[in-house]
Parts: structure tokens; C-alpha cells; sequence
């Protein structure tokens, strides 16, 4: 059966395909139309993609899930449908990266509808993006999403009087329950809507300097001329680009009104601009929105989470999520229970001997069959670490990661460690990288797009390669060392301050603006089965699909290198400085694996550890080591896409040596000490 026909029967059963005879509706004339969602972060935009399209995006509880632009199709009735999900923006006047995305998307792919999605509860706040996009010229429609969480404290939305007020069609939706799905699908199947008429008016020194502006450009900026205006007086670098491409000859004018425009103000023109759009996005939310006139009361969500961002109830829940999440459960019952089962029992005992005898009698050259049941072989080392030994890790990791981002904990986090990681030249924002770097660092580096600033970029990319162990390596490290509090002490002592240590001087040293603090704080809910399920099994989905092909591929490399003696001529180099940290020679083994990936480097240590090389003191000085040392390949890549070649070997290039010389001074201050573990 092909590709299509799959697909086909998939939108069938899942009742994606619109109402009426579906055979008859594909041999019937199909309208293409290509719908762009839009909105800030964190209010509903992939949930609605997934709805339409019936491809699962990662909806999470918290800004800065969607960093790409996310592509699908749905069929509505004789219109087909491409849905592109596109990263969260609060204004079309791109500071991060991920703004830019959709920048560019709106300026460069030619939409038949974009939906503006917000959140009801933040109407005022949200309708300033709103004005852009009718000013950009944009086929227009509103969908006022969480409509239930609004009315939860006491709001409601008239989109009759919305409609009204901005010439727009208008929605209302709690997409995460279904509700109002059905109007929107409508809307999409419609006649696309038409430009509304609806204008902000400025202070008559902006209205002047547009108006100049607009007579300057050319009609190539794939958004009306009156925005093209907009963003160049708010001094928007991309779009200053374009126009020294489109209209060189009228470059130097141009400059001329804006600083004009400038001068009359004393501050940057967008502070105006700013003001009347929030101005005018109050007076119409006023209209639109209203409130109940019984008080509403806090229920224990919103107690729980005001305590989250408080700075001194949240550090004992953050304690308690760190002790229950990450110890007991991805240290006690990942790394312990479920590795030693997997591990021990189903790959010991059931798949590797029966393996290992087949091979050895159907091969009769030993050389070959060790490619399979060989000490590396692709059974008994890379299968092995990646289901028996990473694969639960990651699991429990994924699991806990989903229930915390699903219930809105993650953005309080943020704010209760804002004061903090600005002394490491970051913000509170960063924290949703750093957390991801837990997860797969090579993920969490693409995530810094959403980080404000190109330093802070730098310098979270930078701790994030040096002292974020990913999944594995943290369900390794607890697994090993859960049952010695004091060595996984140590550990975390060492590790957390060199993550506080070296972003204090990249801080002083990285140059660039600091950045500022703005997050969307969604409400705390209590995390939907549903939804964390679902996340969990399209992370462990990808687990299958790049990971455990990398460890496959990984045992086949190692195979080859012994043939040709590669392989053990790379570990005799590094047998030295492994053995000036206190580590026997087969540690050497695990670096050279965790630079083909950090995972498969921390299972080779639990091996090591499972024959008892490494133990006590020298056990803390390989975990540390092993954490701060060089990223594996894959975010190594990450790294060079982001943030260029030169970045990336400059960031390998300082963590190497600085990782064996905290692994030396650590061995040295413990031996001395006559520390016991």
C-alpha cells in the first residue's frame, strides 16, 4: 500500500477529511489554500496545528516549544489545506530568532489565510500583533483561543463585537478540548478573508515619517509598504537589509526621515508607536471582553503556582521536584530498577548467550561475528546500551520533563532563577534551554534561537556544551551514584559551580547588550494524561528513529577501527590524561564514545563501573569529567549551524583541557584529603 493511500485511510478513521462521501470529495475539484498560524507564544497554535492536521507538534504548557516552522496538510470539505505552524512572536519587528522565522515566513511565502491566534485571558496584550498583520496586509483572521481557561477566572469574549471593531473574522476556541474547532474549520473553508480597513492612527510625526517612507519603496517586500515604514522607524535590521537590496537610491533618505523622526521624540520611534497600538488594543478589549461580576476565587492551582515564582517558597519546591523527579525517579527507578532489568535480565540472560551462540556457529570467521556479538558489537554494545541502558534512562527523563512542562511549572522556574542566571550574563527565558539541555543537548542548542540577544546565545550554547548532561549521562550519573549521597553531592556541587563560575566570565568577557526578561506565565494546570503521553511517545519516537541507528552505526565505526587498529591507537592517546585524573585505562574508551554521542560515552562507564575499574573517588572524578567534556558530534553540528564554525571549534576547543584540569584538581583534592566514598 502506498504512502498516500496510508495517509488517506489515516484521515479517514481520524475523521479529518470533512463531512460527506470522502471518495466522492477526492475525485471533486480541490481548492488549495495555504493557512499560516500565527500568535505569541504559549497560546494554542500547535494544538490547533495538531488538531488540523492530525501531525503531532510538541504542545507544552510553556513558551518556546516551536523554534521551527512546523508543516501540514488537512482537508476540509473540497479544500485542501497547508497548515504551517510558525514559532512564537510577540511583534513583527523581530528581536529573536525565532521571530525572525516568522518574519521571514510572513514577508516571503504568499498565505491565503493567517490566523492570529491569542490567548482570551491576554486579549489587550495580544491585539498590538494584531494591528501589525492587518497593517503588513495579511489575509486576516482572529481565533481567540483558551477560551476556557478564560472563563475559569471570570472572562468572556464577544467576537461579534471584536469582528466589528477590527473588520476581521472572528473565532472563538479552547482547542485543547475541541471547542469551537468546528467555527474555525468553517472559517478556513470559506471565502478567504479580505483586508480589513480597521488603521491605528500615530502621533502625526510618525503618520508623516511613513507616509515619506512609503513613497521611497518599492512593491517587493511581500507586505504592504505601510509596515515595510513601520518597522524601518522601529529600526528593524532585517528589513533594513531588504531595503538597501530593493531601493539602494533610497537608502540614504530614508535614514534622513528616521533619525529626523528620532530627534523629535528623544527615544527610539517604536516607544510612540508602542503606545498608541496598547492604547488602541485597550480600548477595543474593553469593548470585547467582560467580566463577571461575582468575585472569583483561587483554587489550588494558582496557589501552587504563585508559590513556584516566590523566592523563597520556590526553592523548597524546586527542591522537592529535583528529589522526586530527578532523583528517585529518573536515578532510583530509571537508572536503577528498570536498567538493571533490561539490562541484567531481558539482554543477560534472554537475547545476548542465544545471539552470541547463533552468530559464532552460522559465522565462522571471528573477525565478522564480532561485528555483531563482539565486545562492541552491534547486539552486545550498541543495541545493548540503547535499549537496555539509555532507553529507560531517557524514558523516565521524558516523562518527568512532560509532566512538569505540561503543568506550567517551567515558566515559573524561569522567573524564580531570572535574578540568578542574570549574573551569568543570561535570563530567566534561558532556563528553558538549559532544562531541554537535560534532555538532548544537540535539541536545546537549536532552542537558544529563543533567547533575546546573540550573547546570551553564545553563553548559553557555551554552559550548555560544558555542564548540562544530557538524559543519559544524568540517569548514569544518578543510577551510579544514588546510592552514595555524598559522591552525587560532590558531583553536583563541582558541576553546578563550574556551570555558575564560567558564565560568570563569559558574562564578563562575551560582548554584546544584556538582555531583557518578558515571559508569558500560562496559567498552572493539572497535567492532561493525554497530552503528556503523547509527548513522551513522540520524544521516545525520535529516540528510535536518530538515536538508536547512531549506536548501531557507533558499534560498526568502533568494528572498523579495530580492524585497521584506529581505534586503538585513539585510546592510547588518550590514556594519559585519562590516567592524570586518577582513571584506569578502559575509562579512556568511555571519552572516546561520549564524543560519538554523550549517552553512549555514559553507558560505556556504567560498564566500567559493572566491572569494577572505577569506583570511590576515582567513580565522582570520571562522572564530573565526563559531564564538562567535549559535546558528542551531534550537538557539536547543532552548534555550528546556529552559531558557525568558528564558534563551535572555539567552544570545543576551551572545554576540552578545562574538563581534565577540574577532573585533575577534583582527584587531587579528594586523594589528599583521604576522602572515602
Amino acid at each position: 500500500m502506498s504512502v498516500r493511500a496510508l495517509e488517506f485511510l489515516k484521515h479517514v478513521v481520524t475523521g479529518r477529511l470533512g463531512g460527506g462521501c470522502e471518495t466522492c470529495a477526492l475525485a471533486a475539484p480541490v481548492t488549495r489554500r495555504k493557512v499560516v498560524l500565527v500568535g505569541s507564544p504559549n497560546v494554542g497554535k500547535s494544538v490547533i496545528f495538531n488538531d488540523l492536521t492530525g501531525r503531532y507538534a510538541v504542545v507544552s504548557n510553556y513558551p518556546g516549544t516551536t523554534v521551527e516552522v512546523c508543516r501540514g496538510q488537512a482537508r476540509v470539505g473540497d479544500v485542501l489545506l497547508e497548515v504551517v505552524d510558525s514559532p512564537g512572536s510577540y511583534s513583527l519587528a523581530a528581536v529573536s530568532e525565532d521571530e525572525q522565522v516568522t518574519q521571514r515566513l510572513l514577508m516571503e511565502e504568499r498565505a491565503d489565510v493567517v490566523v492570529h491566534v491569542v490567548d482570551a485571558k491576554s486579549l489587550g496584550r495580544m491585539l498590538p500583533l494584531t494591528f501589525q498583520l492587518i497593517e503588513a496586509g495579511a489575509p486576516l483572521a482572529l481565533d481567540v483561543n483558551i477560551i476556557d481557561e478564560a472563563e475559569r477566572v471570570g472572562l468572556s469574549v464577544e467576537p461579534g463585537v471584536l469582528g466589528a471593531e477590527l473588520g476581521l473574522p472572528v473565532v472563538a476556541t479552547a482547542a485543547a478540548r475541541g471547542v469551537g474547532m468546528g467555527g474555525l474549520r468553517a472559517l478556513l473553508r470559506g471565502t478567504p478573508p479580505e483586508h480589513s480597513d480597521f488603521r491605528v492612527e500615530y502621533p502625526e510625526p510618525v503618520e508623516l515619517a511613513v507616509s515619506r517612507i512609503v513613497d521611497l519603496l518599492d512593491e517587493k517586500y511581500g507586505i504592504a509598504r505601510r509596515a515595510v515604514a513601520l518597522l524601518l522607524l522601529q529600526r528593524d535590521m532585517r528589513v533594513w537589509e531588504q531595503v538597501t537590496r530593493f531601493d539602494p537610491d533610497s537608502v540614504v533618505e530614508i535614514e534622513r526621515i528616521v533619525v529626523e523622526a528620532e530627534a523629535k521624540y528623544g527615544n527610539p520611534v517604536g516607544y510612540p508607536i508602542a503606545v498608541a497600538r496598547q492604547k488602541e488594543a485597550d480600548r477595543i478589549a474593553g469593548r470585547a471582553l467582560r467580566r463577571s461580576p461575582k468575585p472569583v476565587r483561587r483554587d489550588f492551582r494558582e496557589v501552587l503556582g504563585a508559590l513556584a515564582m516566590h523566592p523563597l517558597a520556590g526553592i523548597p519546591l524546586l527542591a522537592a521536584v529535583l528529589y522526586f523527579g530527578l532523583y528517585l525517579f529518573v536515578g532510583r527507578l530509571g537508572a536503577g530498577v528498570a536498567v538493571d532489568f533490561l539490562d541484567e535480565k531481558v539482554f543477560g540472560r534472554y537475547i545476548t548467550p542465544p545471539v552470541a551462540a547463533f552468530f559464532t556457529k552460522v559465522l565462522p570467521w571471528p573477525a565478522v561475528a564480532d561485528l555483531f556479538v563482539g565486545e562492541y558489537g552491534i547486539v552486545t554494545l550498541g543495541l545493548r546500551y540503547a535499549l537496555a541502558i539509555v532507553l529507560p534512562l531517557v524514558g523516565a527523563f521524558f516523562l518527568m520533563f512532560s509532566l512538569l512542562e505540561d503543568s506550567g511549572y517551567l515558566p515559573r522556574l524561569a522567573l524564580l532563577v531570572d535574578r540568578l542566571f542574570k549574573r551569568i550574563g543570561l535570563s530567566g527565558r534561558a532556563v528553558i534551554p538549559i532544562i531541554l539541555g537535560l534532555g538532548c543537548g544537540a535539541m536545546a542548542t537549536l532552542v537558544t534561537r529563543v533567547l533575546e540577544t546573540r550573547r546570551e546565545r553564545i553563553i548559553a550554547t557555551f554552559l550548555l556544551a560544558l555542564a548540562i548532561p544530557c538524559s543519559a549521562q544524568l540517569g548514569v550519573i544518578l543510577g551510579l551514584l544514588s546510592s552514595h549521597p555524598a559522591a552525587l553531592a560532590i558531583w553536583g556541587g563541582v558541576v553546578s559551580g563550574v556551570f555558575l563560575l564560567s558564565g560568570s566570565l563569559a558574562a564578563k568577557l562575551v560582548p554584546g547588550e544584556t538582555a531583557r526578561f518578558y515571559l508569558e506565565i500560562p496559567p498552572m494546570r493539572w497535567p492532561s494524561a493525554r497530552n503528556v503521553g503523547a509527548k513522551t511517545l513522540a520524544r521516545l519516537k525520535w529516540y528510535g528513529a536518530e538515536v538508536i541507528p547512531i549506536f548501531v552505526a557507533a558499534s560498526v565505526l568502533i568494528w572498523i577501527g579495530q580492524l585497521i587498529h584506529v581505534f586503538q591507537a585513539t585510546v592510547a592517546v588518550m590514556r594519559p590524561a585519562v590516567n592524570a585524573i586518577g582513571l584506569p585505562d578502559a575509562a579512556a574508551e568511555a571519552f572516546l564514545f561520549g564524543f560519538l554521542r554523550r549517552d553512549y560515552g555514559a553507558a560505556r562507564l556504567f560498564d566500567v563501573h559493572g566491572a569494577g575499574a572505577v569506583s570511590g573517588v576515582s567513580l565522582v572524578v570520571a562522572m564530573v569529567t565526563i559531564t564538562l567534556f567535549v559535546p558528542c558530534v551531534a550537538q557539536f553540528l547543532v552548534m555550528v549551524k546556529e552559531r558557525g564554525m568558528r564558534t563551535a571549534v572555539a567552544v570545543g576547543a576551551i572545554i576540552l583541557p578545562f574538563a581534565f584540569g577540574i577532573g585533575y584538581l577534583l582527584n587531587l583534592v579528594l586523594t589528599s584529603l583521604h576522602v572515602r566514598l
